[in-house]
């Protein structure tokens, strides 16, 4: 997969104090994202719609581990799906998933590489 940079922050950010309904659905992102695998796959989908044969092949696990994890993914609304052919093509629900996860890359990449942190 490349080396993909992180975009612009959303133009119209969230600024109220969230609510416990709020930070209870944050926590049980993050919770799905503490898995490697569906880290992985959020990753891979980043950059566009892919298949589970591609998602398998990009995670380097067997696709009926794939496909329990995009299920997982597909039930908290983090990934959609749709039918193209015989083929089923997965896609993230939403920018803000896909900044979330580039962004937890980029600084999981500062801390193994020892770059500089940055503001």
């Amino acid at each position: 997969m490349p080396n993909r940079e992180p975009e612009a922050p959303a133009p119209s950010l969230h600024h109220a104090a969230p609510s416990a309904e709020q930070f209870a659905a944050a926590a049980a992102v993050f919770a799905l994202l503490s898995d490697q695998t569906r880290l992985q796959l959020l990753w891979a989908l980043a950059d566009g719609e892919a298949d589970v044969t591609a998602l398998a092949a990009a995670t380097e696990a067997a696709r009926p581990a794939v496909s329990q994890h995009l299920a997982k993914l597909r039930l908290a609304g983090l990934v959609q799906s749709r039918r193209e052919g015989r083929r089923v093509v997965y896609s993230l629900t939403d920018g803000h998933l896909r900044r979330l996860v580039l962004e937890a890359l980029s600084r999981a990449d500062h801390q193994v590489t020892g770059e500089a942190w940055h503001a």
